[in-house]
């Protein structure tokens, strides 16, 4: 994953294909082999994702969730999104066993997409596209709502491998 996580958003309204381009990018190698424009790539999960979506509104949680499916369904797995809990055991799980999970942050609304790409040590590290690098945060942070350090104090919501295709 790290090859990916240099990419920057190219807009104030693509950190969600951002995020999807990346973990898409990370679980899919053929696909992320493919990618030479990532910029354009951006604009086009963009538009796929938001097909009735205003795009100056940024990227759905649904949009992100199918943006990343289209390359995980093949492994068995289907990408869902939930409204954020402070129980992150799923999210947890998921990135230990090396599945990234997307996660929208804000403050009074949902604004920014992130991509928690790791845990360790009561730790999460999450790939900000606005910055095109990684921030720590404690788990303990993100379960009480202080995000501060990506930019919005509190997570909305998830998307994280949740269905089983067999």
């Amino acid at each position: 994953m790290a090859d990916y996580l240099f990419v920057r958003q190219t807009d104030g309204y693509t950190c969600g294909p951002t995020v999807a381009l990346v973990a898409s990018a990370a679980l899919d190698p053929a696909y992320g082999a493919t990618v030479t424009d990532s910029a354009a790539e951006q604009h086009r999960i963009h538009a796929a994702a938001n097909r009735l979506w205003p795009r100056k509104l940024g990227t759905t949680p649904w949009g992100v969730a199918a943006s990343i499916s289209a390359h995980t369904e093949a492994l068995g797995v289907r990408y869902t999104w939930r409204l954020f809990r402070k129980d992150l055991g799923a999210v947890l799980a998921a990135v230990e066993s090396g599945w990234p999970v997307a996660m929208l942050i804000g403050a009074t609304i949902p604004r920014h997409w992130v991509l928690i790409v790791g845990h360790e040590d009561g730790a999460l590290r999450c790939f900000n596209p606005s910055r095109g690098g990684t921030t720590t945060v404690t788990v303990a942070d993100a379960q009480t709502r202080h995000l501060d350090t990506l930019g919005f104090p509190r997570a909305f919501a998830v998307v994280l491998p949740g269905q089983t295709l067999n």
